[in-house]
């Protein structure tokens, strides 16, 4: 027996090892080809950095993670297949989603495996709200980015601060327009704007002469469009040829470097929401943005605002999975959903500071104190506002 204890124990002691040094396989999906490529290719360097960051520490008590990437193509049924895929592979999380129609053909596979997805682009409210209690007594969908909502009352309330009451609303026919119709119109009747014309536009589109047309004709006194970067500048061109020189705003899709450089002098004063404006801030934003620099040479990020909140969600992940282990010993989807709902410690960010980001009843991250107005100057973003300059180097915490 003397000589089987010390076999047996090593034994053990290699079957722990060979554990601890499994992978700990993460999803991440998102379109990195294709029109959102900007949005996708920034998310998904944003989380690879973070992985980067976290492995090099040890991983997840001693345990790396393993991106396991895929490729959607903004495409909803490729999205679903993808959500089917990972799910199968029983990832322990998900981070990703870029578009909203892709997030609405996701969630179910998700939601049903109970594998939590960490929301790290689309701002489309119905992803995180659809098994929300008590539509579901628990709910696998979190959010790192604002919602249609945000964008739309911050939107509005630049408007009314601009005196400009007659609006016309142009937005893509995809679901993410579809939303943006109907959060821009919510929030605008409750304002008491008037939305003199409301027209629609094709992923792909070259020609908005006849949107435009009509929602000049309709004596709109600005432009609010809701869609992504090459279609948004189609717009911007279409306005300037038409020498129809009233403000044009948006949805945050707008400080896309590929709407930027297509709509050249035609996109300047465009104005958005932003989580993340590319420009020195607070010591956790600037050390992402250096790191970011060093590691993929890049001096101007495609997508900001994706690179951010990619990074910052995987962090926020990081916590939860330790907080998992900790406290329930486990991985599984439901002791990662409930350290996200409670989260212990806080993670100082490059967008915020996130201090109990979640709760059982609330999976959104943003609040509206966490946005400021962007500005297109000079060929990149900028703030639209002095004062959110000079608060940019606060971190802000998450207010009701």
């Amino acid at each position: 027996m003397r000589g089987i204890f010390p076999l047996l124990l090593a034994g053990a002691l290699a079957v722990a090892d060979a554990v601890s040094a499994q992978t700990l396989r993460i999803g991440l999906s998102g379109p990195f080809s294709g029109g959102s490529s900007p949005m996708g290719d920034s998310m998904r360097n944003g989380v690879r950095l973070a992985v980067n960051e976290i492995n090099a520490i040890g991983g997840i008590d001693g345990r790396l993670i393993e991106l396991i990437e895929r490729d959607d193509r903004a495409d909803n049924e490729l999205g679903a297949r993808i959500a089917d895929e990972l799910t199968r592979m029983k990832v322990v999380a998900t981070i990703g989603i870029v578009n909203t129609g892709v997030g609405l053909a996701s969630v179910d596979a998700y939601q049903k495996a109970r594998i939590p997805l960490m929301v790290a682009v689309s701002t489309g409210p119905a992803l995180t709200r659809k098994f929300a209690p008590p539509a579901s007594p628990a709910n696998f969908i979190f959010r790192v980015s604002p919602t249609l909502d945000l964008e739309a009352r911050m939107l509005v309330a630049d408007l009314h601060k601009r005196g400009l009451a007659r609006v016309a609303l142009l937005a893509d026919d995809t679901p993410y327009g579809d939303s943006g119709v109907s959060a821009f119109t919510v929030a605008a009747r409750a304002a008491g704007l008037e939305l003199v014309a409301m027209e629609r536009f094709r992923i792909g589109d070259a020609d908005m002469s006849r949107q435009l047309g009509a929602a000049r004709a309709a004596g709109a006194q600005a432009v609010v469009a809701w869609g992504i970067g090459p279609e948004l500048a189609q717009l911007a061109r279409g306005m300037a040829a038409l020498r129809w020189k009233v403000p044009m705003l948006g949805s945050w899709t707008l400080s896309m470097r590929n709407f930027i450089e297509a709509a050249g002098t035609a996109g300047e004063g465009a104005l958005m929401p932003q989580t993340f404006i590319q420009d020195a801030g607070s010591a956790a934003k600037n050390s992402f943005l250096l790191a970011y620099s060093r590691h993929f040479k890049a001096d101007l990020i495609p997508s900001p605002m994706s690179a951010a909140q990619g990074y910052d969600g995987m962090h926020v992940l990081a916590l939860a999975l330790r907080q998992a282990l900790r406290q329930a010993r486990s991985l599984d989807g439901d002791a990662v959903r409930r350290a996200l709902e409670n989260l212990d410690a806080r993670y100082q960010g490059a967008v915020t500071s996130y201090e109990k980001p979640f709760t059982p009843d609330d999976h959104e991250a943003i609040s509206a104190n966490m946005m400021i107005i962007g500005k297109v100057v000079d060929g990149r973003v900028d703030y639209a506002y002095r004062v959110d300059r000079q608060r940019s180097a606060l971190l802000k915490v998450k207010t009701k």
